[in-house]
């Protein structure tokens, strides 16, 4: 299996995160984003990130100022 890395996301790791988060939601019963015949959570979460189906936020940790 080769993962194609949408420009969107600035690394690989970020890229898994998300993937990550989205598997955890279709484990819980989150319905599917795409048509596919794979049953693994992991999988279609790959498939949907790679297809920039997930929308996701960088959110910016407090200053230690606040």
């Amino acid at each position: 299996m080769t993962i194609t890395v949408p420009p969107e996301f600035d690394s690989k790791f970020r890229f898994i995160l998300v993937a990550a988060k989205r598997a955890k939601q279709l484990q819980n019963g989150a319905p599917t984003k795409i048509e596919t015949t794979s049953s693994k959570a992991a999988r279609i979460a790959i498939q949907e990130t790679e297809l920039n189906l997930i929308n996701y936020e960088i959110i910016e940790a407090p200053s230690e100022e606040d």
